[in-house]
């Protein structure tokens, strides 16, 4: 069946000029269908363009998205069918409505029609008031497929939404919560290791003292009696006095390390108090080493240095660039850096205790540097044991735990992160290489910002 031949179109009483409403694209091999088309519709208040074949039409379509497409379907270079195949297979365009013109009446020339895409299909010849009416329905359909997709990105942003402030004020009720309990337990620990703390020094005093007694006997007394004698070798006195002064030095590390824990928890429970000044970010750094100190240079402190089995000295390779003031909560940055310079640490004396390597040197290098005029950046690497893939997403969690001592940053980290990312607007990344280095990098901006952000699970930041 031929469907060459020109449509005579019968004019309506609704050829009254209108708004232009939608833009509509007639494609038609025919200039006169094409004509009649477009000043029929152009007189109903629509925007019309006009192609006269395929490739025209997918030239007008790609330079300017209809809302709607009359489309004949026997055109000599592209027919109808492949036009529409090509429009929907963009994403771009694949939305149009597009409504079939054609002379062919038979139930396979229609159901083609729909298969390559088609929303509808209208027989030639045709009442211009049909050709009206369907295009209405077909721009009406899409417009209110439009605004319902519209709703739907509302109601998943409103969901999304909802569901991110549900989670953030159960987060925050939990660690209200948690912050409560921890500042109870920090207080309830406090008490009895500052008693430890505080009698150390006068155990050592005494241990001195006695020992020079049990010297100034032997001066007076260098033959003691054979009970004396007996009960010194099965004692071995000179044994004891040497362990006696590690076991008391121990004893300091492990009360020092307690106390920063206890420190790290008030800092925990007490996040949102304020003490906003600027500061000097080196001297912050340097008073974490010295507070640190003790456990950086072990071996020096140690009597017994030919003992290798004993902690090395931790050598520490600073490079300060020149930086501005940062406007922070000075003392919760310098906690923040103290579990980052204590963690290290850690994965240091790890790998001590595990490396076969003679040569090597447990190392800590610290380097500061400013970043674009309007922040600054820390990094603190270390040669130690690093840090697994599969603790990666888990690093800031509070409380984590790992296979060893320098994979489970517990509390530390995570304060570190809170305090970095929460309170100062910073950042905090870490990259590791397993078995052979880790580095931590903060980014604090110099100035202080007022707005407060939500909590983030450090879990999914990260």
């Amino acid at each position: 069946m031929v469907e060459d031949n020109p449509v005579r179109l019968q004019a309506t009483p609704s050829e009254i000029v209108q708004t232009p409403r939608a833009d509509i694209l007639v494609v038609d091999d025919v200039p006169e269908n094409v004509r009649f088309l477009s000043e029929m519709l152009t007189r109903n208040g629509f925007n019309v363009r006009k192609a006269i074949s395929g490739k025209m039409a997918l030239s007008a379509v790609h330079n300017l998205v209809p809302d709607l497409i009359l489309l004949d379907i026997k055109m000599p270079d592209l027919n109808g069918y492949d036009v529409c195949a090509q429009i929907k297979s963009d994403p771009k365009t694949a939305a149009v409505p597009i409504i079939f013109l054609s002379a062919w009446s038979d139930k396979a020339t229609k159901l083609k029609a729909f298969q390559a895409g088609g929303v509808d299909y209208i027989t030639k010849p045709f009442h211009f008031e049909e050709v009206i009416a369907r295009i209405e329905t077909q721009i009406k359909l899409t417009q209110l497929q439009g605004k319902l997709k519209e709703q739907n990105e509302e109601l998943q942003g409103a969901l999304s939404r909802l569901r991110e402030t549900q989670s953030r004020l159960v987060q925050q009720e939990k660690m209200a919560s948690l912050g409560k309990f921890v500042a109870g337990v920090a207080h309830e620990i406090n008490n009895p290791i500052g008693f430890i703390s505080c009698n150390i020094e006068p155990m050592r005093q005494y241990i001195r003292q006695m020992s020079h007694l049990i010297r100034l006997y032997r001066s007076e007394q260098p033959q003691p009696s054979e009970k004396i004698k007996a009960y010194e070798e099965e004692i071995d006195h000179d044994f004891l006095r040497h362990d006696l002064k590690k076991i008391l030095k121990s004893i300091e590390n492990g009360t020092s390390r307690v106390q920063s824990i206890v420190l790290t928890l008030k800092i925990f429970s007490r996040l949102g108090e304020t003490d906003i000044k600027p500061v000097d970010v080196h001297a912050g750094i340097d008073s974490c080493l010295m507070l640190l100190n003790h456990r950086l240079h072990m071996l020096a402190d140690i009597e017994s240095k030919s003992d290798r089995s004993l902690p090395q000295p931790i050598l520490v390779l600073k490079s300060y660039d020149k930086l501005p003031s940062v406007t922070c909560h000075a003392r919760h940055i310098n906690q923040a850096i103290f579990n980052i310079i204590d963690n290290a640490i850690n994965a240091l004396r790890d790998k001590e205790s595990m490396t076969t390597d003679t040569d090597w040197q447990p190392t800590l290098w610290i380097k500061t540097c400013l970043v674009a005029n309007h922040s600054i950046q820390i990094r603190i690497r270390d040669n130690g044991s690093g840090i697994p893939d599969t603790h990666f997403p888990y690093l800031f969690d509070p409380f984590f735990k790992g296979s060893s001592r320098a994979q489970s940053p517990g509390l530390g980290l995570h304060t570190a992160y809170q305090i970095v990312t929460n309170q100062h607007h910073g950042s905090i990344d870490c990259c590791s290489t397993y078995g052979r280095e880790t580095e931590f990098t903060i980014e604090l901006p110099i100035e202080w910002h007022n707005e407060r952000s939500p909590y983030l699970s450090p879990s999914k930041a990260s």
